[in-house]
């Protein structure tokens, strides 16, 4: 028999009673560890594939969706723009914050439906920002009640028109409107080429390149340290060649993006984001130029380098019926040179 402290009284338990509480604490530790795991769920820094639609929830006008059919019901689908459920970062500021709140704690399969109210999404309407301009600053074209402009590096829509002055409105379009935003939760992205390719969506508003990471063998220089040779000031520092193996994320360079203004001036910044989030050596960026074939610049090019071409022959053989050029001419002041 075996002996159990309770409350400062001894209380003698059979071995049956021993292996019964033994099994319900078990049973309670295993409880307490799925209330635990169900409890965490979905957290910040996890990697998820959401399909998402958000709306205006006074007008209904459409934000944002990853449905290809309602891009195509509102008319939006031919904007050159990809609409395909986005893979983001929780907790990086990709979605708005109730949104993220709403997921954080969930698990995949999850489908939801949050209010944002405006100060969260896109700010309040500011008064202040509605200004009147001289009609003169604004193009011919854009001079009507809800045209877009670009005045002083700010932009507007344009309220009203009177005279030779406009009022414009610098306001976000959506100011004031609180965004119904209906969500659902498809998947964890364990991928890290996929994770790859949801970080740079999120900086960059172009079709996705294609990517690959390989892991390559590069050579560099490394400090050789003595740790027997003393401290001298004067002593020259010694390096070795050694190779060491480098993770790499390879990136496809599109002229799309090549020609992407927020690319070229936010690559470096872009490139830091993705190589600390997914733990990378480094980036290389790769343009791909497609080979033209052989075309007169070839045939060009060919003959200045020296082959066997008879030019008197190959002016010839050009036609020369409509210039005013005479082939003799141009042979005899060559050879003369």
């Amino acid at each position: 028999m075996v002996l159990k402290w309770r409350t400062g009284h001894v209380i003698r338990m059979t071995d049956n009673q021993e292996a019964e509480a033994a099994e319900e604490d078990a049973a309670e530790d295993a409880d307490e560890q799925q209330d635990e795991a169900e409890s965490t769920g979905l957290e910040h820094g996890d990697f998820v594939r959401l399909a998402y639609t958000a709306r205006a929830a006074e007008s209904g006008q459409l934000v944002d969706t990853t449905d290809p059919e309602i891009a195509e019901e509102e008319g939006v689908d031919d904007e050159g723009h990809t609409f395909e459920p986005r893979t983001i970062v929780l907790g990086e500021g990709h979605v708005f914050p109730p949104v993220e709140e709403a997921i954080v704690g969930g698990e995949p399969g999850e489908e939801g439906d949050v209010t944002v109210p405006a100060e969260e999404a896109f700010g309040e309407k500011d008064p202040d920002q509605v200004r009147t301009v001289s009609a003169d600053k604004i193009p011919e074209d854009d001079r009507y009640p809800g045209g877009h402009v670009q005045i002083d590096g700010e932009h507007g829509h344009i309220e009203a028109i009177i005279g030779g002055r406009a009022r414009v409105d610098f306001n976000h379009p959506l100011a004031g409107e609180d965004i119904e935003y209906e969500y659902e939760v498809l998947a964890v992205v364990e991928d890290r080429v996929e994770q790859a390719k949801g970080l740079f969506s999120a900086f960059i508003e172009v079709d996705v390149p294609e990517m690959r990471i390989e892991t390559d063998e590069v050579e560099e220089e490394q400090l050789v340290e003595d740790e027997d040779e003393e401290d001298d000031e004067d002593s020259e520092p010694e390096y070795e060649t050694v190779t060491v193996e480098k993770e790499t994320l390879y990136i496809e360079a599109t002229p799309e993006l090549n020609m992407n203004q927020q690319w070229m001036f936010s690559k470096q910044q872009i490139a830091q984001q993705i190589i600390d989030r997914l733990d990378l050596d480094r980036v290389i960026v790769q343009e791909v130029i497609d080979g033209m074939g052989a075309g007169p610049m070839g045939g060009m090019m060919g003959g200045m380098g020296g082959g066997d071409v008879d030019l008197e022959d190959a002016l010839e053989d050009a036609d020369l019926e409509d210039a005013d050029i005479d082939a003799d001419e141009i042979v005899d002041e060559l050879e003369e040179e």
